[in-house]
């Protein structure tokens, strides 16, 4: 479960580091988001030379977290980090590549694209 001021890893090749959650989106009294929802974060720091830089506002695609995720056929999920890959406006990630696990629920809501990136797919 995300929330707002949760920091969390970055899961690819963006140039953001530790992007801080300030928003949850679609959602108007929500407390928390789960993989697959979008939130708006802030990137708390930023590699050099790559065109994020630090405090920029950016929209970002939960695909781990730390709680655990139960499915319909009775399976529980549960990763050992927070974790979200940065996106543009049409929901196309930002960088090139994805580390790491990520949670199927991604391809329920249209994030093909990072499924598609990723090495694993839980």
């Amino acid at each position: 479960m995300i929330q707002p001021q949760t920091y969390l890893n970055v899961a690819d090749n963006s140039g953001a580091k530790k992007p801080m959650c300030i928003r949850i989106l679609k959602a108007s009294n929500r407390k928390y988001a789960n993989t697959g929802d979008v939130i708006v974060a802030v990137a708390k720091g930023a590699i050099p030379n790559m065109p994020l830089r630090k405090s920029e506002i950016v929209k970002a695609v939960v695909v781990r977290t730390r709680k655990e995720l139960k499915r319909n056929n009775g399976m529980i999920v549960q990763f050992d980090d927070n974790a979200a890959v940065i996106i543009n406006q049409e929901g196309n990630p930002r960088g090139t590549r994805v580390f790491g696990p990520v949670a199927r629920e991604s391809r329920e809501f249209n994030f093909t694209k990072i499924v598609s990136l990723a090495p694993e797919v839980l």
